[in-house]
């Protein structure tokens, strides 16, 4: 078997097998609903422990593989730090764009181009500032002895509005090269997920320049925006690309209730907030229930919630019986979420490391086939996911 890389941004493809693991937790469906049901196992404790890489971050939302084994690290208030092989943090790296650094925005994800070794390329998704308020972006600048250069924004999400929550936003390269952004409702805007003239609550997709793909979904409609690749969106902040079908998975936030487990298919609408498995924080209900013709049921949702953030297909040895898995961040009630899936069908969840209490607030393998994480906290670390006995 010819081995599969993964740097974050970009998926090599390789041949993988896949084999569904009997587990004590089997996920069923609910009976007030089509979709499956997470059961909300407990979180196992002894088989894998992390050890810490790097510490001393501030808030940590997102982390990328550099070729050569060091790691590219955002700290939500705007910096972009290395963290070296041996776990050295490097001071901030010159060229991040101006952040709004209030609630939930600020620095958010960084990806790599599949082209990195030729061009050395660095994405970033942020919450920009400007007229109206705040909204999602992505800019790219080259990576350099001090930071970035040449530093563009390719893509702002608009309308820009008021208010500090759900900006989404995770960066995945397709396998034909281009770029999805993930994004969210504005959290007080969330009728516009559902208004194409509006990018809120939207799931984009652009070529790495920003330019707008010929083949996209909405391209020539009227009173649609090109980038929208699917809709009906509350805020995706998990994303990763399967390494055998190059299909794009998503995790998505739901309010009380209702995170959602999808893949996104191109014009296709996801429901918020007309359907959806979440209420309101108030207890409240929201839109008009559970399905609704036209609209997208998810795979699975989480009820209670695991607030998701970054997810990675894991394809390496390390870990006996987990190749193939989805892994996903969960901050609330914090643990590695593990998702075993056939033909699309989830059939078994399992939680790690919920007992270290921490935000994890992304997930990815390391060229080394190890997992990493980082924690969403004022002194926030990388860590490695290591196996225990």
């Amino acid at each position: 078997m010819r081995p599969t890389q993964v740097i974050r941004g970009t998926a090599i493809l390789a041949f993988m097998a896949t084999v569904p693991l009997l587990t004590q937790c089997q996920a069923q469906a609910p009976q007030n609903g089509p979709s499956q049901r997470s059961p909300t196992p407990k979180s196992i404790a002894g088989k894998v422990a992390a050890e810490t890489v790097a510490k001393g971050l501030e808030h940590p939302w997102a982390l990328a593989f550099l070729p050569d084994g060091r790691i590219l690290v955002t700290e939500r208030p705007g910096r972009l730090r290395i963290v070296e092989t041996g776990g050295q943090l490097s001071k901030p790296l010159g060229g991040v764009p101006k952040v709004v650094a209030q609630g939930q925005g600020g620095l958010l994800d960084v990806a790599i181009d599949p082209d990195f070794e030729e061009n050395r390329l660095v994405y970033l998704s942020f919450a920009e500032p400007g007229q109206g308020g705040a909204g999602t972006a992505v800019a790219r600048g080259r990576l350099g002895e001090g930071g970035l250069e040449d530093v563009r924004v390719i893509y702002r999400q608009q309308p820009k509005v008021e208010g500090s929550g759900h900006f989404g936003s995770r960066l995945v390269f397709g396998t034909d090269g281009n770029l999805f952004i993930t994004q969210g409702d504005r959290q007080g805007y969330r009728e516009q997920a559902q208004d194409l003239d509006s990018g809120l609550g939207k799931l984009v997709r652009i070529n790495p320049d920003g330019s707008i793909p010929d083949d996209n979904p909405f391209i020539g409609k009227s009173g649609a925006r090109p980038e929208i690749y699917s809709y009906g969106h509350r805020s995706i902040q998990a994303a990763a690309l399967h390494p055998e079908t190059g299909q794009l998975w998503t995790v998505e936030h739901g309010a009380r209730g209702g995170d959602e487990l999808n893949h996104p298919e191109a014009g296709k609408n996801y429901g918020w907030p007309v359907i959806t498995y979440g209420r309101d924080y108030s207890g409240a209900s929201i839109g008009e229930g559970m399905a609704k013709e036209g609209m997208e049921q998810p795979v699975y949702y989480w009820d209670p919630v695991i607030a998701p953030s970054g997810a990675v297909w894991y394809t390496g040895d390390n870990y006996p019986g987990w190749k193939g898995s989805l892994f996903v961040g969960s901050m609330q009630p914090g643990a590695l979420v593990r998702l075993t899936l056939d033909n699309g069908r989830v059939t078994a969840e399992e939680r790690y490391l919920g007992e270290m209490g921490d935000r994890i607030r992304d997930v990815q393998q390391g060229p080394d086939g190890f997992l990493y994480l980082v924690t969403d906290e004022s002194d926030g670390r990388v860590l490695r996911v290591v196996p225990k006995g």
